[in-house]
């Protein structure tokens, strides 16, 4: 199979999976569109290095993991050097679109420190297992496992602590 026909299968198998993970690390639509299409270009550009095409997912994964820190970092440097702004609102159609309870939850999962949301978000919100989370993060099972129990014994402290 050639690259091209390759990153056109790994597109409309992994393409909205690749989006919902992005958005959860960016919280914007958009840019994790952007950040998703980005990780595509680079796939593409450094498929001859690619020695498995069947670690192609985690690859990609790791791409809009890492694409996503950078965006991120290049958003915190921004938001040093401008001005303080009223705090946003929310759009009127966000709460029709998102329950309180699932508002909460993201929330409380944004709070999270960073290997604790990545592991998290990455095996409930696209249901990878240990051994994926690990090659997309490059870290080992056993430590996918503790960054996992640590953030849902958090995460279940801090929506309790809502209640």
């Amino acid at each position: 199979m050639d690259r091209d026909e390759a990153l056109s299968d790994l597109y409309q198998d992994h393409y909205r999976s690749l989006v919902r993970l992005a958005a959860i690390l960016v919280d914007d639509r958009e840019a994790a569109e952007d950040v998703v299409q980005d990780a595509f270009v680079k796939a593409y550009r450094s498929w001859g290095r690619l020695k498995d095409p069947a670690a192609a997912p985690a690859y990609l994964r790791s791409i809009v993991l890492n694409t996503a820190r950078s965006g991120l970092r290049r958003r915190l440097v921004a938001a040093r050097h401008r001005p303080a702004a009223p705090p946003p609102t929310a759009a009127a159609d966000e709460s029709v679109l998102l329950s309180e309870d699932r508002r909460e939850v993201l929330d409380a999962l944004r709070a999270l420190p960073r290997r604790q949301r990545e592991c998290l978000t990455l095996r409930y919100y696209l249901d990878c297992s240990e051994a994926e989370i690990a090659a997309t993060l490059g870290i080992s099972t056993g430590s996918v496992k503790s960054h996992a129990s640590r953030g849902l014994a958090a995460l279940a402290g801090r929506l309790e602590a809502r209640r």
